[in-house]
């Protein structure tokens, strides 16, 4: 089969790899570079199927990339949307402490996002937490005005848009099978890199992967360390009843378990209309999941948080309980079914749980190995970090 011939190829149309592409355009306007993407659509993975929050930076450990990329990856996607005309509200978001025993993780929050420079974050008591929400109820909270809600599959679309614009092509519906490489002709340097998808074969001098479900397994097929494996974690939610959203007018969260890259049951407006409740973190009993090691490691460590979350995911009376404990007005009667979606995580042979990005690279290739949330948020900050780091390689 005679293969078509690039510069660039970037593996993944979500959010990411489109704003990757967008990127290295800018960067290289008379270069060629095609996207290649399994769906037939682009944005139907973690893109399209995510809460749509806008993250401010408060959760994630000072120094961190997700700390410096969500800070920096949220005012730049403010601007993109306002300029593309792109809804984007800050509507704010509330951390809420319901006992005593929260305070010291409360505290610990506010303490990482002034590190990181969250704008506008402020501790607020039970008066003030009333004001910004009136059914919320706590002894104390966190307020971060900078949060926000976008439709992300609308801007991953807008990027697509970008990358054609600047003369990339997208290639949907082409799942890569295999990645070979041919030597340099002189011998030195890196040769070219053969991608085998589902409709042909492609040969370009660099490639980037943000393939999210499937990072791991082409990371393998190029030539990676396994370690670590995508292990998914299934996020469903509930829906307030339309006569019902009154009850939050913003984003109210509960304070998160610091072990976890998770967030807990929260109550947030989606972008494209009405109130989410959820989501749950369930680990897929997948056949390569289960076959990790690490999976078993993290199974035996967080039993009893699986235990709570297996509750959620069979029984919606579980799941509105623990929204209740800060909307105390929520009953079971005001919910009805929401949606699903599967979060890529990166899960290590030890059992460890990556909470930060994480990437691998070749004399050619770069992979994107861990993308979860802030990734949407951070995605032209990412970009930019994931395009400096590429010239590095080539």
């Amino acid at each position: 089969m005679s293969a078509e011939r690039c510069d660039v190829v970037v593996v993944g149309a979500g959010i990411v790899g489109l704003a990757v592409a967008r990127e290295l355009l800018a960067r290289r306007p008379a270069a060629s570079l095609m996207v290649l993407e399994r769906a037939d659509s682009i944005g139907t993975g973690q893109t399209g199927t995510n809460s749509g929050v806008i993250h401010a930076g408060v959760y994630y450990a000072p120094g961190s990339l997700k700390a410096r990329l969500c800070v920096e990856g949220a005012s730049e996607l403010y601007d993109y949307c306002q300029a593309n005309g792109i809804t984007a509200e800050r509507c704010g978001k509330v951390i809420v402490a319901t006992s005593e025993s929260e305070l010291p993780a409360l505290d610990e929050l506010e303490r990482r996002g002034r590190a990181n420079g969250v704008p506008g974050l402020r501790r607020v008591d039970t008066a003030e937490l009333r004001e910004l929400e009136p059914h919320a109820n706590g002894i104390a909270a966190l307020h971060s005005p900078n949060t926000g809600i976008v439709d992300f599959a609308e801007v991953a679309r807008a990027y697509g848009g970008d990358v054609e614009a600047a003369g990339g092509t997208l290639r949907l519906g082409c799942e890569v099978v295999a990645i070979a490489r041919e030597p340099a002709a002189t011998g030195n340097g890196a040769g070219r890199v053969t991608l085998t998808h589902s409709h042909g074969v492609i040969q370009a001098k660099q490639a980037i992967f943000c393939a999210g479900h499937a990072a791991d397994r082409l990371a393998v097929l190029d030539g990676a360390d396994p370690d670590p494996r995508i292990v998914p974690f299934r996020g469903a939610y509930l829906r307030l009843k339309p006569e019902r959203e009154e009850l939050v007018r913003s984003l109210i969260y509960p304070v998160p378990d610091p072990r976890l890259p998770f967030l807990g049951v929260h109550l947030t407006r989606h972008p494209r209309g009405g109130v989410l409740i959820g989501p749950t973190a369930l680990l897929e009993p997948r056949p390569r999941s289960l076959a990790w090691p690490g999976t078993w490691r993290v199974i035996r460590r967080f039993w009893r948080t699986g235990r709570t979350e297996i509750g959620h995911a069979v029984s919606r009376q579980r799941m509105v309980a623990a929204a209740r404990r800060f909307v105390p007005e929520l009953g079971v009667d005001d919910v009805e079914p929401g949606w699903s979606g599967a979060r890529a995580q990166a899960v290590g042979r030890d059992g460890k749980l990556y909470d930060d990005f994480a990437f691998s690279e070749t004399d050619a290739t770069l992979h994107v190995r861990n993308a979860p949330s802030p990734a949407a948020t951070s995605s032209l900050a990412i970009a930019r970090f994931v395009a400096d780091r590429f010239e590095q390689v080539g």
